[in-house]
């Protein structure tokens, strides 16, 4: 197997890995045997050949990687005909679900899993827009609520029909009902991972 020098480059002898059904073919990793040439940062600890996933793993994970960005985007435009990005309909759906349709801003952070100044700057613009009010916490000076709107509501109806047909479309019914339930324990594994939940709280 060809080294990897200091530089990467291509290795020209190694075929690209073979495409699953109607997907691309990805390039083959060179995995180089001194690890030195690596440049492994320096006192961490070198990986065994266990570490490094196999050809079908990979595929897989970008595979995923390519699916989540299409599908986000996906679902993005399908909400911009309503005024509404991906992330603003989120936050008005956990609004909606909320008793009395308002949450503490650090509360709908955590919901909505957003940083809590990107939230702002989000809630902010929706402000502007009439379809969610921020008021002061009365038993918290520095505490902020953020309260869905008589007419977000509306928005968040007339909106939440073809959101939904969205979701089906591409994901729901695009996929095997078996391979749909399954997408959901292996999530709700991920979720179970200590170090996963941990790096999924908001950060300011």
């Amino acid at each position: 197997m060809e080294r990897m020098t200091t530089e990467p480059r291509p290795a020209p002898a190694t075929p690209d890995e073979p495409a699953l059904a109607g997907g691309p073919a990805f390039p083959r990793l060179v995995v180089p045997e001194d690890r030195a040439e690596a440049q492994i940062p320096a006192g961490q600890a070198v990986p065994d050949e266990s570490l490094w996933l196999t050809q079908a793993q990979q595929q897989v994970w970008r595979i995923y990687l390519r699916g989540v960005h299409q599908l986000d985007d996906y679902l993005d435009r399908a909400l911009r005909p309503h005024g509404l990005s991906l992330a603003e309909y989120e936050i008005l759906v956990a609004l909606s679900e909320a008793p009395r349709r308002k949450l503490r801003m650090s509360e709908l952070a955590d919901g909505v899993h957003q940083s809590r100044s990107r939230l702002t700057h989000t809630i902010t613009r929706m402000e502007k827009a009439g379809i969610v009010d921020r008021t002061a916490c009365p038993d918290d000076r520095r505490g902020v609520w953020a309260e869905l709107t008589e007419y977000g509501m509306r928005r968040l109806e007339a909106a939440a029909p073809a959101h939904v047909w969205s979701v089906r479309h591409a994901l729901v019914d695009a996929v095997e009902p078996a391979d749909y339930e399954a997408l959901g324990r292996v999530f709700a594994a991920v979720q179970a991972v200590p170090e996963v939940a941990a790096a999924s709280t908001p950060q300011a």
